[in-house]
């Protein structure tokens, strides 16, 4: 048994693939499904704000796509949201403030019904959830989780809808979060009665270290395939390692 630490690139089919928006962007991503089942259910990520570095491999996102199509058999689909740059490259368009990112956000969901994938879920994190909660309020999208929430402005005036929709909603806080904390949290998101509120104690904005992204991949794996286990801490398989050099 090998430990899973944060480098630890478990088997999964992964394909990079372009998506193509309504308003004609062209964004880069990739895809990765579990190798000896169909998907049990699909995750859309949406990465943290633009201008400061946010991406597709941000590394809450990259684990997840790292780890979840073989310890949970889920799909997880992410991508370079407009202006967006990764190892994979860039996507064309720049940063929107979440207003042209609803077209990056459609295009991902257009490509998930066009594959077939079941039951998908948004995870955003930090600028992420503004476009969850802007424009993921719509089907295919049985439900969101969202990470380290600002929830500003337009974000507010959207959870009157997603009250009525009644999707579920679960939010990970950070207890020392700098935009967010939780009892602030709790009270903002009043506004959707159903909503979870998660503080996680100890935990910053960035979940940095192995123990808050753990707590993270389980908290979204229960939500989205309420009946699977805790995520193992090991692997009795080959799996890669990632470095940096």
């Amino acid at each position: 048994m090998a430990e899973i630490s944060a480098g630890s690139i478990l088997p999964a089919h992964r394909e990079d693939l372009d998506l193509f928006t309504a308003d004609g962007l062209r964004l880069v991503g990739e895809l990765a499904t579990p190798i000896d089942c169909v998907p049990a259910a699909t995750i859309i990520c949406l990465h943290p704000l633009t201008t400061h570095g946010g991406m597709m491999d941000s590394h809450v996102l990259r684990k997840m796509a790292w780890r979840l199509p073989a310890l949970a058999g889920i799909a997880v689909l992410r991508f370079n949201m407009r202006g967006a740059v990764s190892a994979l490259g860039a996507s064309e368009g720049a940063y929107d403030e979440g207003h042209g990112e609803g077209f990056d956000l459609a295009a991902a969901l257009a490509e998930v019904q066009r594959r077939g994938l079941p039951d998908p879920w948004i995870v955003g994190w930090s600028f992420g959830t503004s476009v969850a909660l802007l424009h993921g309020n719509v089907d295919p999208v049985l439900g969101v989780v969202l990470l380290s929430p600002p929830l500003r402005g337009p974000e507010i005036d959207a959870l009157p809808g997603w009250a009525t929709s009644k999707r579920p909603m679960t939010c990970l806080i950070p207890e020392n979060d700098d935009y967010l904390k939780p009892d602030e949290a709790r009270a903002g998101f009043a506004a959707v009665p159903y909503a979870e509120v998660i503080a996680v104690e100890g935990a910053g904005h960035l979940w940095v270290g192995e123990r808050f992204v753990r707590i993270v991949l389980d908290e979204i794996v229960q939500r989205v395939l309420p009946s699977h286990t805790t995520l193992p801490a090991t692997w009795d398989e080959p799996m890669e390692k990632f470095s940096e050099f």
